[in-house]
């Protein structure tokens, strides 16, 4: 089967750095197939045999012992990944006017309930909910007023993995 690894909070600020030619060195060495990672944030598209709970487990364990630290991952069947790209309107871009982002969840807080959790201004900003993610779309004039910078303190941000969605659709169609 093929899963999309998305790993949280690398090489932010020069920070946990995870250089992507090591992390595909390490996925060969745990035997998964046909790897391939896509931009430096920590997107790797790999085949496997193994049940996804243990894949799981043997990344998180394979990326401590290889980087000295821990960091979460989730892991996305490619057809989990399709079926959110599938649910950003076809007119929402990323670029210099407007902001748009896939906010993958991780299954403690994978719930249409966390819209009223977050903050948002809901005024300035498209949110949306979809199985596993959401979609969030603004003009970035309205950045500031959106509070969408205030998820970044919030309580359930350990539990979520932002990529554009330029990202998110490259990612599903690899």
């Amino acid at each position: 089967m093929k899963y999309i690894a998305l790993l949280r909070g690398i090489n932010v600020g020069g920070n946990r750095k995870v250089e992507m030619k090591k992390l595909k060195s390490l996925f060969e060495s745990l035997g998964f197939e046909n790897i391939s990672t896509y931009i430096n944030s920590g997107n790797v598209i790999f085949e496997s045999s193994k049940k996804q709970n243990l894949i799981q487990k043997e990344i998180e364990a394979g990326i401590e012992k290889e980087f000295g630290f821990a960091v979460a991952i989730l892991l996305k069947t490619e057809k989990e990944m399709q079926n959110i790209a599938t649910a950003i309107p076809a007119d929402w871009q990323n670029d210099k006017e407007y902001k748009a982002d896939v906010a993958y969840l991780f299954p403690e807080i994978d719930s249409r309930k966390i819209m009223a959790d977050l903050p948002f201004r809901r005024e300035y900003l498209d949110v949306r909910y979809v199985k596993g993610a959401l979609l969030w779309h603004l003009d970035r004039k309205n950045y500031n007023h959106s509070h969408l910078n205030k998820i970044i303190g919030h309580r359930l941000y350990q539990l979520v993995t932002v990529r554009n969605v330029n990202t998110a659709r490259r990612l599903a169609n690899r």
